[in-house]
């Protein structure tokens, strides 16, 4: 058995682990193989043979550059910062062009899209990235189908993944493209990950976005209903205590937070079940009714509506006490943002 090699390109301003995590799963890939000829042969490669500095300042030296790489198996291309200013994002794009014709497979990770994309080789793709930049990246390309909340996806000999982690979930799952599924799984298990995580990255996200970001009139009204999530948060009951009247108040309240009222409070009741699921022993339907949910089917639509899981599988996925399971994630159908303003 041949190794496979496998091509990262690296620049200044890099991500990290969008470089290192697939690095280190294939790498271990050749741990696990029974052959002891490996299975994998892991090339950083760059425009120039100087090293070059990730976002977090860590200094990477490239094995070949652009103009001696060698034949590839498959090409992958990180995300970063770096990816996004012009001379960085030409010489790698004229590179990924040069190369796929000869490539089998051709990867991103998180905003490395904007380097793939540039190439003109993805347009009418499926494709995904980081929700934070999927907006833009449907602006900028309007040819792309983006879906923004895809661990990863495949279209052809092309692959894109979300965010950072999502890199190593994506080479686990070339690694079990080329030597099965047990092969991948104990990569997966080497590096104490999921195998393959289901739902999207909707129900990886930190507290809500708006949340933090509210500094209206409505920031204590939010809090207060952070610490009250099992009341009565009716538009009647929260208009009484900002001192309007319900129609006045639900539209200042979606101008100034950016979501409906009974869309924030859904969003807080399922934030804080998520924490609960994670750390308590309490029952699904416990949980539910703790949140203020009227029912535990109500909760239980909610959760897979806002985060593509059910409130069980979230618990057996994040709870401390559970043991690791790898689960097979549901499809998703990509749709084509609109484009930003």
């Amino acid at each position: 058995m041949k190794a496979k090699r496998i091509g990262l390109v690296g620049f200044d301003g890099v991500v990290a682990i969008d470089l290192s995590g697939p690095a280190d799963a294939f790498a271990i890939a050749n741990e696990t193989e029974s052959d002891p000829r490996p299975a994998y042969e892991v090339v950083v490669i760059s425009s120039s043979s100087k090293p070059f500095v990730s976002e977090s300042g860590l200094v990477f030296k490239p094995q070949r550059t652009f103009k001696n790489a060698p034949f590839l198996d498959t090409l992958i291309v990180p995300g970063g910062s770096g990816i996004r200013k012009p001379a960085i994002n030409r010489s790698v794009s004229a590179f990924v062009k040069a190369r796929a014709g000869s490539t089998r497979r051709i990867a991103s990770v998180c905003t490395g899209i904007y380097g793939l994309a540039a190439t003109g080789l993805l347009a009418g793709r499926s494709v995904t990235t980081h929700w934070n930049h999927a907006h833009n990246v449907a602006r900028r390309f309007p040819d792309l189908k983006v879906n923004d909340n895809a661990i990863f996806i495949k279209d052809g000999q092309f692959y894109t993944s979300a965010g950072a982690t999502a890199g190593i979930d994506l080479a686990l799952s070339l690694i079990e493209e080329d030597y099965g599924r047990q092969v991948s799984l104990t990569v997966a298990r080497q590096l104490v990950v999921y195998l393959k995580r289901s739902g999207g990255q909707d129900q990886y996200s930190e507290p809500l976005r708006f949340q933090a970001e509210s500094v209206s009139r409505f920031s204590e009204l939010t809090t207060w209903i952070h610490t009250h999530l099992n009341d009565d948060l009716s538009v009647e009951a929260l208009a009484g205590r900002a001192c309007l009247c319900p129609r006045h108040f639900s539209r200042r309240f979606k101008t100034d937070v950016g979501a409906s009222p009974a869309d924030l409070v859904e969003r807080l009741r399922l934030d804080e079940a998520r924490r609960r699921l994670s750390n308590g022993d309490n029952s699904v339907e416990n949980v539910g009714l703790s949140v203020g949910f009227k029912s535990a089917d109500a909760f239980r639509r909610a959760f897979g509506r806002r985060l593509g899981v059910s409130p069980s599988d979230y618990r057996r996925r994040f709870s401390s006490a559970a043991r690791v399971r790898f689960v097979q994630p549901p499809r998703r159908e990509s749709k084509k943002l609109p484009k930003a303003a």
